[in-house]
């Protein structure tokens, strides 16, 4: 059954598609990309870690999400700690959901406190001009992204805390807003598992949930803690469409992890890092937008029905 998941993600030939030799201005790692589309364009909102160690986000975009990027010749997304004491070292791992109904993309990402990281979230309709919401999350907590659309009048968000007192396990939540700036209605969403498993003790969420006619489908990373390291794979789950609550199944096996030298050797060895995917238009074919070893950006395709027929033999 590995083998067979294995087949369902292929890496693009052309990885890393984004490095930081191609950078406009000095960059030490480009990585753990969000991912959208405007209009018949790809626009990735990459992680740029610079030479002081501190992370920042910068926008490229593409006309088929794989070469000719252009990318923004300064940080797109700075951190502004003048105004928002959170970001004082840095943000990062981005993701995007487009909320029609605002008429906006809404970012959700990482904003690194003197306190720990946390969950900020900023709306745009142009990825030019941005509008904060601040802190919506507190430390530490991370991994978040919203899905498009409200539930029962409400928006939900995926996310990731993490305390001392979870005695090293770390689980997926959802949380409700009326406003996307005041959260409540916490609830664990999926748990890791114990003991040996590829997903046990920490998850978190990858890119934003997609939904399908089979449900929400989530994206999600593992981390095993081995004797060489932290190793990062991932899995899939699907969620209830009118009640993203409701765990509908997941994914026993990993169906995709690092294996490629640009995977295996880097900053941060062994991770392979989604944080955004696309779906274009009618089509079958996902294309995942991944961090490789903190270092470099990749890509990934897969089919949805792919994905699809490989939950449908899951349990929750």
């Amino acid at each position: 059954m590995q083998t067979q998941t294995h087949r369902l993600i292929h890496r693009h030939p052309g990885n890393p598609i984004l490095d930081a030799s191609m950078w406009p201005y000095p960059a030490n790692s480009v990585f753990n990309p969000a991912a959208t589309l405007v209009g018949e364009e790809t626009l990735l909102l990459v992680r740029v870690e610079d030479r002081t160690g501190m992370s920042h986000l910068t926008a490229t975009r593409s006309p088929d999400g794989v070469t000719d990027w252009r990318i923004d010749p300064q940080p797109t997304l700075a951190p502004d700690p003048k105004h928002h004491p959170e970001e004082v070292w840095g943000i990062e791992d981005a993701r995007i959901t487009r909320l029609e109904e605002i008429g906006e993309w809404a970012i959700a990402y990482t904003a690194y406190s003197k306190g720990g990281p946390l969950v900020s979230i900023a709306c745009t309709d142009d990825f030019r001009k941005f509008r904060r919401m601040g802190p919506v999350m507190p430390p530490e907590n991370k991994d978040a992204a919203l899905f498009p659309r409200r539930f029962k009048g409400r928006w939900a968000m995926i996310h990731r805390p993490a305390t001392a007192f979870m005695q090293g396990r770390v689980h997926m939540w959802l949380s409700f807003s009326p406003d996307l700036r005041h959260w409540g209605d916490h609830k664990i969403l999926i748990e890791s598992r114990d003991g040996a498993w590829w997903d046990a003790n920490r998850i978190g969420l990858g890119p934003p949930p997609l939904e399908t006619e089979e449900g929400w489908l989530i994206l999600y990373h593992g981390v095993r803690q081995t004797a060489a390291g932290c190793l990062y794979r991932l899995g899939l789950a699907l969620l209830d469409l009118e009640d993203p609550a409701r765990l509908i199944c997941r994914s026993d096996s990993w169906v995709f992890a690092p294996e490629t030298h640009y995977e295996r050797t880097g900053d941060v060895g062994s991770v392979v890092f989604p944080c955004g995917w696309t779906l274009h238009g009618k089509s079958d074919l996902l294309s995942i937008y991944y961090g490789a070893a903190d270092t470099s950006t990749c890509l990934a395709t897969a089919s949805l029905k792919d994905f699809l027929g490989l939950l449908k033999g899951s349990s929750a």
